[in-house]
């Protein structure tokens, strides 16, 4: 029997169907979007305030709350290695007004480090952006006979069991590249855990301590003023802010603890409406090119290093095996 002409056929029916369903799917996309944010934005530094990734949120705060068109306010939930904060915000509502600004050691490395976590970070936390790499010096005491990598080696092999090495806490990467350097150089050295930088550092230029890995902001005083030796960084690449400093990647020792870089990064609980994420990174990769932000990235001895969701997330399973490696070389695990 011939179709009239006044219906349509069942393929203009479903292909008018789709299209109806992907308008309606488009539009709850954009009134996610559009809805967001629909009252301030907190950002939850899981450290004490005062150190460089508080230095760092507060920074965004400003640029963010002017783009966003609402306040942002910073939130420090210190304690635990930074398991606190991390935690609060993966419990929060995954809307958007509640993120997380931390480092790698709380964001990835905690899940191999800790034998029980109360969240999982690999399923609990949107990755947003990552915001700077962080790198990280290795300083020793002036009365320490090596100028370079290789002689400091070979000096704590031949001086088995004398030294010392300190870390800003259990399980940090000063603690485990630390112990990989003692374990290579069969140097027996004895850890020492401080409650921050400030201390280790005190204790650094006092004496108890030989050797330590630290931030370039906190040690660039102490390095010009010849109170400290910069052996050398971590990572493959040097800092502007100490640029007679050479990569220990450069003096020829290549293992993957030395090229491993700490970075600062954005986070949220899973769950946050796609729509939301996408305009979030669009809103940090134009906060990145605040002048600000920029001048207390490099304030803390940072490199600014934005990635999106997914250049994030690529970045971040490619670091997972090298970590693991490493807590497992160092033969560390906290409860």
């Amino acid at each position: 029997m011939q179709r009239s002409a006044s219906f349509p056929s069942r393929r203009a029916v479903l292909q008018g169907m789709a299209a109806l369903g992907g308008a309606a799917l488009l539009g709850r996309a954009a009134a996610q979007t559009g809805q967001w944010p629909a009252k301030p934005i907190r950002i939850v530094v899981p450290y004490n305030a005062g150190g460089g990734t508080d230095i760092i949120a507060r920074a965004l705060a400003e640029p963010m709350s002017r783009l966003l068109g609402q306040p942002v306010v910073v939130d420090n939930k210190g304690g635990a290695g930074g398991i606190l904060g991390t935690d609060a915000v993966l419990k929060s509502p995954p809307d958007g007004h509640t993120l997380l600004v931390g480092l790698g050691t709380s964001m990835m490395v905690n899940q191999y480090l800790y034998a029980k976590l109360p969240h999982n970070l690999q399923k609990d936390m949107a990755l947003v952006t990552q915001i700077a790499t962080a790198p990280v010096v290795l300083v020793a005491h002036p009365s320490v006979p090596a100028g370079n990598m290789k002689e400091l080696l070979a000096y704590l092999g031949a001086n088995k069991g004398k030294f010392s090495y300190g870390s800003w806490g259990q399980g940090s990467q000063a603690h485990l590249v630390g112990a990989y350097i003692s374990k290579s150089a069969n140097a027996d050295m004895a850890h020492a855990a401080y409650k921050g930088e400030a201390p280790m550092l005190q204790d650094l230029i006092g004496g108890p301590i030989q050797f330590c890995l630290a931030s370039v902001a906190s040690t660039r005083p102490f390095i010009e003023a010849g109170r400290l030796k910069a052996i050398g960084l971590i990572g493959r690449q040097r800092v502007p802010s100490l640029p007679n400093v050479p990569t220990i990647y450069e003096q020829g020792l290549t293992d993957d603890p030395y090229s491993l870089v700490g970075w600062i990064g954005m986070g949220a609980p899973a769950g946050i409406p796609r729509p939301v994420l996408d305009k979030l990174a669009a809103v940090m990769a134009e906060v990145a090119r605040d002048a600000k932000v920029q001048e207390q990235i490099l304030s803390i001895g940072g490199v600014s290093a934005i990635a999106g969701p997914e250049a994030f997330r690529t970045a971040y399973l490619g670091d997972v095996p090298q970590w693991k490696a490493l807590i497992e070389a160092a033969n560390v695990r906290l409860d």
